[in-house]
C-alpha cells in the first residue's frame, strides 16, 4: 500500500531509493539523516515503511518487466503511451507505467511517428529538431493538438493569425497554447481543476507538427 505523502515531504522515488543507497553505504548515515533527507518527521517506524513500500513497488515492477519482456506491444499498450506522451508524460514515467523498458517505449513513439520530445536542457537538440514525415503540413484547425517543435511540447491551436498574410509570407501563422504541466502535475497546486497548463505561443506552420494520423490512437 502507497505511503501517504505530506506536501512539504521528500518520498520521490528517486529521493527514496538515494535515502537507501545512503543507509546501506560503508559509511551509513543514521536513521535520523535518512529522516531529514526525506523530510520527515523523525519516526523509524514511518522510515521503515516508506522503505519497505519502495523495496516493494521496486521488485513488482520488476517483475511485471520481466513477464512482459520477449512480448510485442499490444494496441492497449500503443494507445497509452501515444496518449501518456502527448500529454506530457516522458519516456521514464511511460515505461514505469507500462513495466516495459524506456527503449521499447521509445520504439513505439518511433514507429507511431510521435515528434520526439527532448530534454529541456538540449537546446542543440531542440534547435535543429525534425519532425516525422507524417507530422509535415501547412495548415491547422482551431482545437486541434499539435506538436510545438521549438517548445518541445504538445500544443492546442487557438486560432489563426492573419491569415490574409499567409500567401505573402508563405506559411500560416497560429496562436497556440502548449501542453506544459498535466493534470496530475496540478493535483497539488493552486489550479486542481485545470486539465493542464502550458504558455500562449504564436507559431508558424514549419514549427508545428500535425497529430493527425495519431488520431486513432486517442
Amino acid at each position: 500500500m502507497a505511503i501517504k505523502t505530506r506536501k512539504h515531504e521528500n518520498l520521490t522515488e528517486t529521493n527514496v531509493q538515494h535515502v537507501i543507497d545512503l543507509l546501506n553505504d560503508s559509511k551509513p548515515i543514521t536513521k535520523k539523516e535518512a529522516c531529514s533527507i526525506l523530510n520527515i518527521s523523525y519516526n523509524t517506524t514511518r522510515l521503515n515503511k516508506i522503505i519497505d513500500d519502495h523495496l516493494d513497488t521496486v521488485a513488482y515492477r520488476e517483475r511485471r518487466k520481466a513477464q512482459n519482456k520477449g512480448k510485442g506491444a499490444t494496441e492497449m499498450e500503443i494507445k497509452q503511451v501515444v496518449n501518456f506522451y502527448l500529454d506530457g508524460a516522458n519516456v521514464s514515467d511511460i515505461a514505469k507505467s507500462l513495466y516495459r523498458s524506456p527503449a521499447f517505449i521509445k520504439a513505439i513513439i518511433d514507429r507511431v511517428g510521435i515528434p520526439q520530445k527532448l530534454a529541456q536542457t538540449d537546446y542543440e537538440g531542440r534547435r535543429n529538431a525534425m519532425l516525422p514525415e507524417q507530422c509535415v503540413a501547412d495548415e491547422f484547425q482551431t482545437g486541434e493538438k499539435v506538436w510545438a517543435v521549438r517548445q518541445n511540447y504538445p500544443a492546442l491551436v487557438e486560432k489563426e493569425l492573419r491569415p490574409e498574410e499567409a500567401e505573402e509570407r508563405g506559411y500560416r501563422l497560429y496562436l497556440c497554447y502548449t501542453i506544459e504541466c498535466s493534470q496530475d502535475d496540478l493535483k497539488g497546486s493552486y489550479f486542481p481543476h485545470l486539465s493542464f497548463a502550458g504558455k500562449y505561443y504564436p507559431l508558424a506552420t514549419y514549427e508545428m507538427g500535425k497529430l493527425e494520423h495519431l488520431q486513432k490512437y486517442l
